[in-house]
């Protein structure tokens, strides 16, 4: 990966981002999208829209979104512990003992998961599989209610430890992948698609509280209203042990880009893409979803009159923890695919699955 580009990517890795509170991360990509892009804006919601070609047809749409799960302070005890609620879909089980963030008004504030000691839980506890959450907490070190809120409040988010550090075979480990990686495809396929001058319309967007439903991307699309949309996401690999691949498929980490099949997926766009990467000679992988998706391709498809929608997804470890694990290679591949296939695009591609 060129030296900028994976700066980018680890610019966005070291930025907060938990649903609706977007903006950190969000002014990373508008400072490096602005130099190639036609036009930078920012909707109401906190979604960044970067346009290429904008009077081109048709007008196709790229979507990662930026959000990341983590938690959210509930209540602190008068001991000055500091309890939580979820932001996102978390795993409670695997939580305890996690260094986290607390993003308050007076800065950074570190903290660590606690929860009972094994050697002081009940045999009950222990035979117990399932984790709760309200269980958990946050020990920031204060030593009491009052001091706790001399830096933090109700309401702050909490992220996991951000930032990466790399693992062997080109394989990046951090929080936030999902869907950062999203975002720096997104953005790194509008860089590539600058330098050749597209027929097509092409507004990439970072998307706000896709973990909460899809939102951004709902308004994004009736924004931009396109006729062609791909959501750019991570999906699960299962190239691990205990993965059942009759369930998911085999999806394995630094075999390239998964371009989906299924309802959710306009059958010509998904040609469009495997004919990408055939002629590029890039390296794909096919995943089955045989419902609508939970991706921003869901959203994008029902807005308005209809899109012709697409998902092409990174293979991801440990996804919805505070660790998860991506290749490089892939977020190359990844942005390569989508930027040979809108390049692609011409007024004259017919979508109409016939």
């Amino acid at each position: 990966m060129r030296k900028e580009s994976r700066q980018f990517f680890e610019n966005l890795l070291h930025a907060p981002s938990l649903s609706g509170f977007e903006q950190p991360l969000q002014r990373v990509v508008r400072d490096w999208v602005s130099p190639f892009a036609d036009q930078v804006t920012t909707d109401v919601n906190g979604n960044v829209i970067a346009a290429l070609n904008s009077t081109g047809s048709p007008r196709v749409m790229l979507a990662g979104h930026c959000d990341q799960i983590g938690l959210m302070i509930q209540h602190i005890t008068d001991e000055g512990y500091v309890q939580f609620s979820a932001v996102g879909g978390i795993d409670a089980g695997v939580m305890p003992g996690v260094r986290v963030f607390i993003h308050s008004r007076q800065g950074l504030v570190n903290g660590v998961i606690g929860r009972k000691p094994i050697h002081l839980q009940t045999a009950e506890e222990r035979r117990g599989e399932k984790f709760e959450m309200h269980k958990l907490w946050v020990d920031i070190g204060a030593s009491s209610k009052q001091d706790a809120l001399k830096r933090v409040e109700i309401g702050d988010p909490i992220s996991f430890e951000l930032g990466p550090f790399p693992l062997q075979g080109n394989l990046l480990a951090g929080a936030g992948m999902d869907d950062k990686a999203g975002v720096f495809v997104v953005m790194e396929a509008l860089r590539l698609l600058s330098r050749r001058k597209p027929k097509c319309a092409v507004f990439s967007v970072s998307t706000v509280q896709e973990e909460l439903g899809l939102r951004g991307a709902r308004t994004a699309a009736y924004a931009v209203d396109p006729q062609v949309g791909i959501a750019v996401d991570v999906t699960f690999a299962t190239d691990y042990p205990g993965v059942d691949k009759a369930q998911i498929g085999d999806i394995r980490v630094g075999k390239g880009p998964v371009i989906a099949r299924g309802p959710n997926i306009n059958p010509v766009l998904h040609d469009l893409l495997v004919a990408a990467a055939e002629k590029k000679k890039l390296p794909w992988q096919t995943e089955a979803v045989s419902r609508a998706t939970g991706t921003d391709a869901n959203a994008i498809q029902i807005s308005r009159e209809g899109v012709a929608a697409g998902l092409v997804s990174i293979p991801n470890r440990y996804m919805h923890t505070a660790i998860e694990l991506i290749s490089l290679k892939d977020l190359e591949n990844t942005a390569a695919l989508l930027a040979e296939t809108v390049a692609s695009i011409t007024p004259d591609t017919d979508f109409t699955p016939l």
